[in-house]
């Protein structure tokens, strides 16, 4: 029975304030505040996958270029004996 007792007490609380105006077009603007915010998010995430298939091209294209598997060749040639 408490609860029914608490229940009412906010019931009576809420009953006495006035309750604000909300403007007319809340939900109108609220709206179009998450449409804004999902192209936003939209635009930032094709960014990073453009950088990022830009990043895997240029990786590859330099490691085809530089082949960086292959070891350098010899700056200093062995010593010639006997010529």
């Amino acid at each position: 029975m408490s609860w029914d007792r608490k229940e009412d007490e906010v019931r009576q609380l809420l009953d006495a304030q006035p309750r604000p105006d909300l403007p007319w077009d809340l939900a109108a603007r609220a709206a179009a505040r998450g449409h804004r915010a999902l192209r936003r998010r939209r635009a930032v995430h094709l960014v990073l996958w453009i950088v990022l298939l830009a990043a895997v091209c240029a990786g590859t294209v330099w490691a085809a270029v530089a082949e960086p598997w292959v070891p350098p060749p010899r700056t200093t040639t062995p010593p010639l004996d006997g010529w």
